[in-house]
């Protein structure tokens, strides 16, 4: 209990605010989000439904080595990010190893509020958690990117599906394979969000304020670029069948 205490009482109120105020708003847009997407589609939402007639299109195919290499590429940006993160937390721990010089550097930083070498050890810490984590999303969506082309290399030829005793097998088999696509996807957007709520957390360096500003900037832009971008209207556009 003590240390409890003890640990409590290193950071100031207003830094356990704007730390609560962070996190809160992390876990609320994530489920704000998911149920958001039920009722207006989102760009996660909108490539799901097209990966899955992916899938369903691909069970056509004897020869998917498009498909294959689609994949491929698909898994390449969390391997990107994944890669990133390694040197970022890397950076992040020898910033906590030097933790006198990095308080020298952050208080010359304009704005800065002066804090004490170890409130800026547990900020420096916070932040390397976040990374963290966008490292274990970056590296789960990578292998079940691969999972996905397992399935679609174990695909049973176009004709066995024609000619299967369960009409509805295709539309089985595809779903599965689009459903787990839609779960890589989910895993790197996880990934992706981790990453953009991270300049807010930078900015908890300056103070508490702008911690908060920051978070609700992030939030706000994550926001529109899911549910209100160009792009959201152009995936869900009708198209017409061709003659």
């Amino acid at each position: 209990m003590d240390f409890l205490l003890r640990v409590i009482r290193v950071l100031p109120l207003a830094d356990w605010l704007a730390l609560l105020a962070f996190f809160i708003g992390w876990i609320g847009y994530v489920r704000f989000s998911k149920a958001r997407a039920q009722r207006r589609p989102s760009v996660l939402a909108s490539t799901n439904r097209i990966r899955l007639d992916w899938m369903h299109e691909a069970t056509f195919r004897d020869n998917r080595i498009v498909d294959a290499a689609v994949s491929q590429s698909m898994a390449s940006s969390p391997s990107f990010f994944a890669s990133t993160t390694i040197f970022i937390i890397g950076g992040l721990i020898a910033a906590i190893g030097a933790s006198e010089k990095t308080a020298e550097m952050v208080h010359d930083l304009p704005f800065a509020t002066p804090t004490s070498t170890l409130v800026l050890d547990l900020k420096l810490l916070v932040l390397t958690g976040i990374f963290v984590h966008a490292f274990f999303r970056f590296t789960w969506s990578m292998r079940q990117y691969s999972f996905g082309a397992l399935l679609i290399g174990a695909a049973p030829s176009s004709k066995d599906f024609h000619s299967a005793a369960d009409p509805d097998f295709r539309r089985r088999y595809a779903d599965r394979a689009g459903r787990v696509m839609a779960l890589a996807a989910e895993t790197f957007n996880d990934g992706l969000r981790a990453v953009y709520l991270s300049f807010a957390a930078v900015l908890w360096f300056l103070s508490p304020l702008a911690f908060v500003v920051g978070t609700v900037g992030v939030i706000g832009v994550l926001y529109r670029r899911e549910f209100h971008s160009d792009v959201v209207a152009l995936l869900n556009e009708p198209v017409s069948e061709r003659a």
